[in-house]
């Protein structure tokens, strides 16, 4: 028997990163305000379609860019998306490489991460209402798939894995940080995709990240970044991400099976049942809605 969620169809979140700050591909768009429990998002969402498949956009950092990213709500933000019906998550973020073959201009399709994130919240769940979500593969290879396809159809280079460097910024890395991270094995650097995965999963949403390169961070002898030269190659990434996501909507199956993803929660509760604190489920209303009684 098909499930409700199967019945469900696609309804894609985008999460817009440095220059991607509006989607103008989308027809019938409708700014609206939602709310969330865990504060103010970065911004509206933005609601319509692309080839009859619904979107919902949030720019990451504002209009106008004007919150750092150690300031984003990233929870508020993954929260109202998941009470706009997202069922999948693609985040479009600017990012360096930290390998050679990773040219300024080309795309990453994300699917691992490193965290040397401090001091953001990290988690949707808490005192009174404790769990443990697995994150081994914390980006949905599906979904990935289907992402790195549309960039791929929008003209971009793309390499279909890498593993992401969190770094807490604002300041991008000194040039013995960046060599550090070489020898650990990451691929990328940026400023934003964690906690956003990691809260992504808590909400039960499949996530994908486009990841934009626009310098090859500090490694290379003579190498440093610079706003300027970032912003150069950014504004060309931009129009192929807006390409991407028009793609993305023509690659979707026509019908969703579920993914694993939907029912990450499922054993990952620790607290008991007669222990779950009422005021923490109804700040997860949306966010872990199946986990009410």
């Amino acid at each position: 028997m098909p499930t409700a969620q199967a019945e469900r169809g696609w309804r894609i979140g985008v999460i817009g990163g440095s220059g991607v700050y509006d989607l103008s591909t989308l027809e019938d768009a409708q700014v609206i305000e939602v709310g969330s429990p865990f504060g103010a998002p970065s911004g509206p969402v933005t609601l319509g379609t692309i080839a009859g498949v619904p979107f919902a956009f949030l720019p990451r950092h504002g209009a106008g860019h004007r919150i750092p990213p150690e300031a984003i709500n990233y929870r508020a933000n993954i929260d109202v998306l998941k009470r706009c019906g997202v069922t999948d998550l693609v985040a479009i973020s600017a990012i360096g490489s930290l390998r050679e073959d990773f040219a300024p201009g080309s795309f990453v399709a994300v699917d691992q991460f490193i965290d040397r994130t401090t001091g953001r919240d990290a988690s949707f769940f808490g005192e009174g209402l404790v769990a443990h979500v697995s994150l081994a593969d914390p980006v949905c290879p599906r979904l990935s798939a289907l992402a790195a396809a549309a960039a791929e159809a929008a003209g971009a280079q793309v390499h279909r894995g890498g593993c992401y460097l969190a770094m807490q910024g604002p300041q991008f890395s000194t040039r013995a940080e960046s060599r550090m991270y070489r020898g650990w094995g990451a691929d990328v650097i940026g400023m934003t995709a964690m906690p956003e995965a990691r809260l992504a999963r808590e909400a039960e949403l499949p996530y994908a990240l486009l990841g934009m390169v626009t310098d090859y961070d500090s490694w290379r002898e003579g190498d440093h970044v610079e706003v300027e030269q970032v912003m150069a190659v950014m504004h060309a990434n931009v129009a192929v991400a807006r390409r991407a996501v028009q793609q993305l909507a023509t690659l979707l199956p026509p019908g969703r099976t579920p993914s694993p993803i939907d029912r990450a929660l499922d054993g990952a509760i620790m607290t008991a049942p007669d222990r779950r604190c009422p005021q923490r489920l109804a700040q997860l209303d949306a966010i872990a809605k199946r986990l009410s009684p």
